[in-house]
């Protein structure tokens, strides 16, 4: 099948059988998680992965995530497991979290980036789960898309982004949350959020009974510790404006007498007078997560010269989707 446009199958049992048969045969599968679709390979499987690194165009020595069954052992993947790790997972796995830790020496280095520590998760997706059962090992899966550009949440956006060399695409409908996992590393008895995600610094704390330390900013250690971390990421090639709300009404305001075709993205309550197009959460910030990556597509589908992006409050959810926003427009180059 390689080299041919991929097929898209729907999340039957036949579907995930035959995808955890190719799987197994070293082949590349889009498959769907709660966050967003990543690009499946063995993780046991050196030149398998390795073909994920080639498809995404993903430069060598950038960590991967490995994803695990609801049934499997940390203990497999990883070496001395703080306590704060296990209550961590106890709480939040499976589901949009990312436990950065101390790999075993099994962990083949092109999944960990050639580092001393393995990222791994358990999706909540129950087609994930499924065929990750049926797989019976780790799945190594960054984002379906080509490298530093908006990550997928369809099926269709992997058959889009790309459909000439990944193997199989599992259809399991659009992504609930729709921005990437929450990564947490630990270093001795501090616990660090290296990249925000779908579950918040304060959940963290409350399960620790402690405040942890967040990683904001570009590219901040080098080697880079996790996925997530470039200073320019999840980009489309329509330009960002990011504004506070009365920031952004202004803003339109100017734009509607300049002739740039341009749309608005908020949260909601946002004027957008003499805007191309208009996306608003309605307040909703889950709406909101869920939808953007959605909304930065049809931008660039909409060949508008730019997006006036107001920005959400910058706490909860909210925090992972003003990180990304802002990655997205240090590419971006307002007109």
């Amino acid at each position: 099948m390689r080299g041919e446009k991929a097929v898209i199958v729907d999340a039957s049992e036949e579907s995930i059988t035959l995808a955890a048969s190719m799987l197994k045969a070293g082949r590349i599968v889009g498959v769907p998680t709660e966050t967003v679709y990543g690009l499946a390979a063995d993780a046991s499987n050196a030149e398998a992965v390795a073909r994920v690194f080639a498809i995404k165009g993903r430069p060598a020595g950038l960590p991967l995530i490995v994803h695990l069954d609801v049934g499997a052992s940390i203990a497999a993947w990883a070496l001395d497991v703080p306590d704060d790790a296990f209550r961590l997972a106890s709480r939040f796995w499976p589901g949009p979290l990312t436990l950065v830790l101390r790999r075993d020496p099994s962990v083949l280095t092109a999944v960990t980036g050639g580092l001393d520590t393995v990222a791994l998760r358990m999706p909540a997706h129950p087609v994930a789960q499924r065929l990750l059962a049926v797989f019976g090992g780790g799945l190594a899966a960054p984002s379906a898309n080509r490298f530093g550009r908006v990550s997928p949440t369809t099926a269709h956006d992997v058959f889009a982004d790309l459909g000439g060399e990944v193997d199989l695409v599992v259809d399991g409908g659009p992504c609930e949350v729709g921005i990437e996992s929450t990564i947490v590393a630990f270093d001795g008895g501090e616990v660090t959020i290296l990249r925000a995600g779908a579950t918040s610094p304060g959940e963290i704390a409350g399960v620790l009974g402690r405040q942890v330390r967040t990683v904001t900013g570009g590219l901040v250690e080098s080697p880079v510790r996790a996925p997530g971390m470039l200073e320019s990421h999840y980009a489309p090639d329509t330009p960002l404006e990011l504004c506070a709300p009365h920031e952004a009404e202004l803003r339109g305001a100017e734009l509607t007498s300049s002739g740039l075709r341009f749309g608005m993205l908020s949260l909601g309550g946002v004027s957008a007078q003499g805007a191309a197009v208009v996306w608003d959460a309605g307040g909703d910030i889950a709406v909101l997560a869920r939808s953007l990556y959605r909304w930065l597509r049809e931008a660039d589908v909409q060949a508008l010269d730019l997006v006036v992006v107001a920005l959400p409050p910058d706490e909860g959810l909210g925090v992972a989707i003003r990180d990304r926003l802002q990655r997205a427009a240090r590419r971006s180059k307002s007109p």
